[in-house]
């Protein structure tokens, strides 16, 4: 099952495009693509009004800063630099897909309904150094997430 925008249900409103809107560390998001995108930024007032776009616009807004955190391989998250390929920021990243999951219905009943496809992400990029999100973290934490929820659910049911 691959995960893109403009694709139908649930493969669309599992892009990181989708507006989600969640609340990570005190700073309201709007969807995921927002707050990755705010990761280039050092400053943490930009990082604020990023994380309230949604899809292409605020890809578009964080494109600018793509030279800079990739040559530096440096990302921001209110005040605290992490290197991109730290244990550091894949617990950051586990974080922020946690409280979405955790704090949108809609991001929640769209990654189970997938029920137990495998997740791919054929648009995305492979290498840590040139993405925020590789296409290998953005499938394996939503299939870690996707299987405790299932656990949770059918618990429930017992």
């Amino acid at each position: 099952m691959d995960i893109r925008s403009g694709c139908g249900y649930p493969y669309s409103a599992l892009s990181n495009f989708a507006p989600h809107r969640f609340s990570l560390d005190g700073v309201e998001c709007a969807s995921m693509e927002g707050l990755l995108q705010s990761l280039k930024f050092d400053k943490a007032h930009v990082q604020i009004e990023v994380c309230k776009l949604v899809g292409k616009t605020a890809k578009h807004r964080g494109s600018a800063r793509n030279a800079a955190w990739q040559r530096q391989q440096l990302l921001w998250w209110q005040g605290n630099t992490m290197k991109r390929d730290s244990v550091d920021y894949q617990t950051f990243l586990d974080r922020a897909f946690d409280a979405m999951a955790a704090q949108s219905e809609s991001f929640r009943k769209a990654l189970l309904a997938t029920q137990d496809a495998v997740l791919t992400h054929s648009i995305g990029k492979t290498r840590e150094a040139d993405t925020v999100l590789t296409q290998r973290e953005f499938c394996s934490i939503l299939m870690k997430i996707r299987a405790r929820l299932q656990a949770a659910s059918s618990e429930s049911r017992i």
